[in-house]
């Protein structure tokens, strides 16, 4: 992954945070309400809104973090998709992969710390 690519990459993942987000405040609000999964999407916003300067920050950091990039990128995917999915569909199979996404986040952000450590 390239710098280019990863600054891009973080400024799409704060859009869709914020879309989603405000999607799930208007637009979705009775298919959510309906499901009872308002709490399901505003956690999944939340951590994939947290998740979009942490990629910026990467994405310009000495060392390039190019493996906490990708591990909170996928993280994201998983973590955030899932619970996204979840909300919109009561799929209760999709909470299966939740538990995934939240591990390459943590990976990501241990990515982080070790490099700390070692610099």
């Amino acid at each position: 992954m390239t710098r280019r690519a990863a600054r891009i990459t973080a400024a799409a993942t704060g859009l869709l945070a914020i879309a989603l987000g405000a999607f799930g405040a208007h637009a979705l609000r009775g298919v959510l309400e309906a499901n009872q999964s308002r709490d399901l999407w505003n956690t999944a916003v939340f951590y994939h809104l947290v998740h979009a300067p942490a990629l910026l920050w990467a994405a310009t950091a000495e060392p390039f973090l190019t493996g906490a990039i990708l591990c909170w990128t996928a993280g994201i995917i998983l973590f955030s998709g899932s619970l996204y999915a979840l909300a919109l569909t009561k799929i209760s199979v999709l909470g299966a992969i939740t538990p995934i996404g939240g591990l390459l986040l943590m990976a990501g952000w241990a990515i982080v710390g070790i490099r700390a450590l070692r610099s």
